[in-house]
């Protein structure tokens, strides 16, 4: 696949190192120097936000080795610029690149709270838990109509909310996941460069617990010889600040995530590039991915198997009052869990929200 790539080095506070050829189209576009004209090279990559339209908020899936039947995604990209999120696949749809145009072209859903507001007023409409994968104003109405949810993060934002959380706990209707992939802001500063830093998410995960609100972490991704090493200190110190739960995912690298994990992989860690890969093809049964429902989260074979025997004792020895297993509800929740006979439909056709409950 050919890939165009802007410059010729990692752009400071960015995760991306290219735009990988959109695999929709038809044609691909390669750079190439001829020794006529260069462009000046780029040093910094701006953000552009803009509105997308959508009929709908709330999406469903029958997944097995996840633990939501629905969830919301209001934003289209993401400005902490994982290299290795999952999501990033999702931007070729609008005909655009998963790599840097990911993190820097970002669409909001407009009116999101208005049609999440119709969606839950519709008489066929089941309570269920809802996940958000990113934080959202889209729980304030959640509040209001007593509806369960469920949180991951990686953003200390969501502190900002602690009322609407800690009322939503009082009656066993949220919980929060934090995600943290190492404790390490030297990796964390190329692997998430905008996402809080690792002391920050404990202290998130402090601060709730205080709260009130059930929270765990999630440690994921787990990056084969970049930071498995720190599973147990991760759980440890999540444990320490207050973390009631706690899950993990094996790195996954789906359609182009794989090509932009690679060129990272090449940039920052050269002298361990061919060991990684050779860990996770052992665990994806010979390939960079494995899609398979109940496999993709943790993946196969003596590497896989010794994570989750290493996860699962220093579960048991941090003294964690539930387990998530491999991954497999990567919100750190179960389906029922969480409460949903409170769940009060907003009026039909109400022209305003409130958010006095």
């Amino acid at each position: 696949m050919a890939r165009s790539f802007i410059g010729s080095k990692a752009f400071k506070g960015r995760g991306a190192i290219s735009n990988p050829a959109v695999r929709f189209e038809a044609t691909h576009r390669e750079q190439t120097h001829d020794g006529w004209y260069e462009d000046e090279i780029v040093e910094h990559l701006s953000e552009t936000v803009l509105p997308d339209s959508a009929r709908s908020v709330i999406t469903t899936n029958d997944s097995p080795d996840v633990g939501f039947e629905q969830s919301i995604n209001p934003y289209r990209g993401c400005s902490h610029g994982c290299v290795y999120c999952f999501a990033r696949p999702t931007h070729a749809y609008l005909g655009l690149s998963p790599g840097l145009d990911f993190e820097t072209k970002l669409f909001y859903k407009a009116d999101a709270v208005k049609i999440l507001e119709t969606e839950l007023a519709k008489p066929r409409y089941v309570c269920k838990p809802i996940a958000l994968g990113i934080n959202t104003d889209g729980y304030q109405l959640l509040a209001r109509c007593r509806h369960p949810v469920t949180i991951v993060t990686k953003s200390a934002l969501v502190l900002r909310d602690t009322d609407l959380l800690a009322d939503l706990a009082r009656d066993g209707l949220v919980q929060v996941m934090l995600s943290i992939t190492s404790l390490s802001n030297d990796i964390k500063r190329t692997l998430e460069p905008r996402a809080a830093s690792p002391e920050a998410r404990l202290r998130v995960i402090r601060q709730l617990h205080e709260a009130g609100i059930p929270v765990g972490v999630l440690v994921a991704p787990v990056i084969p010889a970049i930071t498995d090493h720190e599973l147990e200190d991760i759980l440890a110190a999540a444990r320490e600040a207050g973390a009631g739960s706690a899950g993990y995912v094996l790195l996954r690298l789906p359609h182009e995530v794989k090509i932009l994990f690679r060129e990272w992989l090449a940039e920052h860690y050269p002298d361990r590039a061919k060991h990684v890969m050779s860990l996770i093809n052992q665990a994806r049964g010979g390939k960079d991915y494995d899609a398979t429902f109940g496999r993709r989260m943790s993946g196969t074979g003596a590497y896989a198997e010794l994570l989750q025997s290493r996860f699962e004792l220093a579960r048991r020895k941090c003294g964690f009052d539930s387990a998530h297993g491999h991954g497999q509800d990567r919100h750190g929740q179960d389906r029922h869990e969480l409460a949903t006979s409170l769940f009060r439909p907003p009026a039909r056709n109400q022209a305003q929200l409130t958010l006095d409950f």
